[in-house]
C-alpha cells in the first residue's frame, strides 16, 4: 500500500471520516467545519484532504505566471499599521513615476518575455484621474497584448472619489484605456473590529467586496487575497473566507484566491513572530477545502519562500503567482526573498514536486505547458525527498 493510500485509509477512520467523506464528495463545508480544520494538529492530514480536492479541480498541473510589479507611487494618505511601503510627500524616500517611465519599465519588462504588468500605488493626495487613463493607454501602445492587472479595492474608491465618479464609471472609464483586471490586494481581514487594529481608515469590508461586485457584473475578473497571521483569530479567517464564498457564489468574478502571510518588521502591529510554515500550510489547505467555488489557490512564494511553495502545492495550491520583477511592498515589510525568480527557476520547482509546470495569463489560462520528457517523470520518493527536505529548511 503506498502512502496516498495508506493516508487515505487513516482519514477515513475516527474523527477524519465525515470530513474525508464530505471533500471526497465535493460537498460544501460550514463555518464550523472549517474552524475545525483551522484547529487541528493534523497537519498531514489536512493536506491530504485539500490535495484531493485539488487534484480534482486541476489534476497535476501547476501554474506560474511571468510577470512584472510596477509601483507608480508610495505616497499615500492612508497610515496604516501593517504597511511599509507608503510614504508621505515629506519623506525624503517617496517616489512617483511618470507616465513615460512606467511605459519604459514596460518595454523592458517586454523584452524579456513578461506578459502581465501587476501596478498598484499608494493612494497619491493629488495625481489627476488622466495621469491612471493615461498610464493604462501608454502601456496598451507598448503591446496590446499585455495584460494589465492594476490596482486595490480602496484605489479604485480613492480615484472615484478624487475624481467625482462614481465606482462603477470610475471602472468603466478605466477598463476602456486599458484595464484588465483588478489585483485583489486590501483584503487584509474582513472583520470591523481587526481592521480598525490594522487598516484604520481603510475601506470598510463592504466596500472592498462592493468593488469586485461592480467590476464583476461589469464582465470584469479579479483575484482576492486574505492577510493572515498578526492579530486576528481563526475564526476571523473563517469570517474573512466566508464573505469572498459569498460573493463568488453571486458573481463567479474571482479567478483565485492568494493568502498573504503578514510580515512583521518595520510597521506598528506588535507581533513579533511572523506566520510559521505550519500556520502558512494549514490556511493554504482549509482554504482549499472550504472555497469550494473557486478554481485556484495561490502559494505566494514571496511571503512564503520558493521552498515552502512548493511544500504547499501538496497541501492545496495549485499556482506560484509569477516571477515578479521589482516587488516591493513585501520586501519593504520585512521579506527577504528574492527579487524574482525566472521562468526556468519556476518550472524546475514544479517539476520536483512531481506537478506538470504550466505558465499561465492573468486569467489563469494556459500559455505554455512542459509536459515531462519520456523517462523523467518525478518518482513518489524523489517528490518526497524535495519536500521533506524544503519543510526542514523552509
Amino acid at each position: 500500500m503506498d502512502s496516498v493510500q495508506k493516508m487515505n485509509s487513516f482519514l477515513q477512520q475516527g474523527e477524519w471520516r465525515g470530513l474525508y467523506e464530505k471533500a471526497a464528495a465535493g460537498e460544501r463545508f460550514s463555518e464550523k467545519e472549517a474552524l475545525r480544520l483551522f484547529e487541528s494538529k493534523d497537519l498531514n492530514a489536512l493536506g491530504a484532504m485539500a490535495s484531493l480536492v485539488c487534484r480534482r479541480k486541476n489534476g497535476a498541473r501547476a501554474s506560474f505566471i511571468v510577470n512584472c510589479y510596477i509601483n507608480y507611487s508610495n505616497y499615500c494618505i492612508l497610515s496604516c499599521q501593517f504597511c511599509a511601503f507608503a510614504r508621505k510627500k515629506r519623506d525624503a524616500d517617496g517616489m512617483q513615476f511618470t507616465v513615460e517611465e512606467i511605459a519604459s519599465k514596460a518595454r523592458a519588462a517586454l523584452a524579456v518575455g513578461v506578459t502581465e504588468l501587476h501596478i498598484v500605488g499608494g493612494l497619491h493626495p493629488s495625481l489627476p484621474f488622466s495621469y491612471y487613463t493615461e498610464m493604462l493607454r501608454a502601456l496598451k501602445a507598448v503591446d496590446a497584448r499585455l495584460q494589465l492587472k492594476c490596482f486595490t479595492a480602496i484605489e479604485i474608491l480613492h480615484l472615484a472619489w478624487m475624481a467625482r465618479k462614481s465606482v462603477a464609471d470610475t471602472l468603466r472609464e478605466l477598463r476602456e484605456a486599458g484595464l484588465d483586471s483588478l489585483t485583489g490586494g486590501g483584503a487584509e481581514i474582513f472583520r470591523p473590529e481587526i481592521r480598525s487594529r490594522i487598516a484604520r481608515g481603510k475601506e470598510s469590508a463592504e466596500e472592498y467586496l462592493d468593488v469586485h461586485r461592480t467590476w464583476h457584473k461589469m464582465g470584469g475578473r479579479s483575484t482576492c487575497t486574505m492577510l493572515y497571521g498578526h492579530v486576528e483569530s481563526l475564526a476571523d479567517r473563517v469570517d474573512h473566507l466566508r464573505q469572498l464564498r459569498d460573493l463568488q457564489d453571486e458573481t463567479r468574478g474571482f479567478t483565485g484566491f492568494v493568502p498573504l502571510p503578514y510580515q512583521p518588521e518595520n510597521n506598528d502591529i506588535p507581533v513579533r513572530v511572523p506566520p510559521t510554515g505550519f500556520d502558512s500550510l494549514r490556511t493554504i489547505a482549509v482554504s482549499r477545502i472550504y472555497l469550494d467555488n473557486f478554481d485556484h489557490i495561490t502559494a505566494y512564494w514571496v511571503g512564503l519562500s520558493l521552498k515552502l511553495a512548493q511544500v504547499a502545492l501538496n497541501y492545496g495550491a495549485d499556482d506560484l503567482h509569477g516571477t515578479i520583477l521589482e516587488e516591493h511592498i513585501f520586501h519593504m515589510a520585512g521579506a527577504t526573498t528574492p527579487q524574482l525568480q525566472t521562468e526556468a527557476e519556476m518550472v524546475k520547482a514544479i517539476r520536483e514536486t512531481g506537478r506538470t509546470p504550466v505558465q499561465r495569463d492573468t486569467f489563469y489560462q494556459p500559455v505554455k505547458i512542459w509536459n515531462a520528457p519520456p523517462g523523467e517523470d518525478a518518482t513518489a520518493a524523489g517528490v518526497s525527498q524535495v519536500l521533506e527536505s524544503n519543510l526542514a529548511s523552509a
